[in-house]
């Protein structure tokens, strides 16, 4: 198991121009230094922040964007598309009854980008 994800993790798009924080609300109550994520951490602008700017042609931004500059893609405003929980989770370790995610999982966008923890809110696991 890699290291378990908490809040103000790093987190990288691919489609997107800039790294963003994920944001975990303290609702699960399992907190270490901040709230430990799970897989339904994965709301557009309450979890998931913007990635600056989209280069995406799924994204109907960045798709009216581009046809206006006839053609030459054109980056807009990332708009998280975040629908399905983060994959695969850690079936073993269960925060608020669903699994954690750890360094490993990804969100997709549904505008096609793959979101991955850069890094991921503490440096060490403990065990109690």
């Amino acid at each position: 198991m890699g290291l378990l994800v908490s809040g103000g993790a790093t987190i990288r798009c691919t489609m997107g121009a800039a790294p963003a924080s994920l944001m975990v609300l303290p609702k699960n109550r399992v907190v270490a230094t901040m709230p430990i994520a799970n897989i339904m951490d994965n709301v557009p602008f309450l979890n998931v922040l913007p990635f600056g700017m989209c280069t995406s042609i799924a994204n109907p931004a960045v798709a009216a964007a581009t046809a206006a500059a006839l053609g030459v893609l054109t980056p807009a405003p990332c708009i998280p598309a975040t629908a399905a929980p983060w994959t695969p989770g850690v079936p073993t370790v269960l925060v608020g009854n669903m699994p954690a995610i750890d360094n490993t999982c990804q969100l997709m966008c549904s505008f096609g980008g793959a979101i991955s923890v850069v890094s991921p809110g503490q440096t060490a696991a403990t065990g109690g």
